[in-house]
């Protein structure tokens, strides 16, 4: 290997390392505004949790209305949440309800 094209990769590695510290700094860019955010909107959501005492996260009526929605013959569960049970009853709907 003659010194030329030796100095031509370290050239061209160089040049990357450049380019891949750019995109780094890019990187780190977006994560700090994800994370300011993210605080931001944990802010937000303690604020409404603490001023509207009717968001107590009671969850027992929510799941009764799950319960009466998978009842009525849908699913439930994230797999096929929304659509009519059509084969009985479905296993991710009834762990989702505890019933399994």
């Amino acid at each position: 290997m003659d010194k030329a094209s030796l100095f031509v990769q370290v050239a061209n590695m160089e040049e990357r390392i450049g380019e891949l510290y750019v995109e780094l700094g890019s990187l780190k860019q977006q994560i700090l505004v994800l994370i300011e955010e993210n605080q931001r909107l944990q802010r937000e959501q303690e604020r409404l949790l603490q001023s509207d005492p009717s968001v107590s996260g009671d969850s027992s009526e929510t799941h009764r209305n799950l319960k009466r929605i998978y009842e009525d013959g849908f699913h439930i569960c994230h797999v096929h949440y929304g659509s009519l049970r059509t084969d009985g009853e479905c296993l991710f709907c009834m762990s989702f309800l505890g019933l399994t």
